[in-house]
């Protein structure tokens, strides 16, 4: 089997940063959210964090974000390819995501 230079996709890491943290801590909604990301959609972005039924690459400003729909909630990240890891930015309602 030939291997490329793009990793193979379960070698994709998950790092939340301190906004998206500071965010959990304040909301109790979001601290409910955050078992099922934990449990359930983290394991699909180190599969493959740019496609499936609730991710969608963003466009304009936003070009560099994915987000992920849990209900009306979003879950954004963006992927650093060199170092093969998804950063979780943030996590909002819906109304107030864009």
């Amino acid at each position: 089997m030939p291997t490329g230079t793009t990793p193979s996709s379960s070698n994709y890491r998950i790092a939340e940063t301190d906004t998206f943290r500071k965010q959990l801590n304040k909301n109790r909604d979001y601290q409910r959210i955050y078992r099922k990301i934990r449990d359930y959609v983290y394991p699909l972005l180190r599969e493959n964090p740019f496609f499936g039924p609730n991710i969608k690459h963003l466009r304009g400003d936003l070009s560099e974000f994915y987000r992920y729909r849990i209900g009306d909630y979003r879950l954004f990240y963006t992927i650093d390819m060199d170092t093969v890891i998804v950063f979780v930015v943030r996590l909002d309602h819906r109304k107030d995501a864009y």
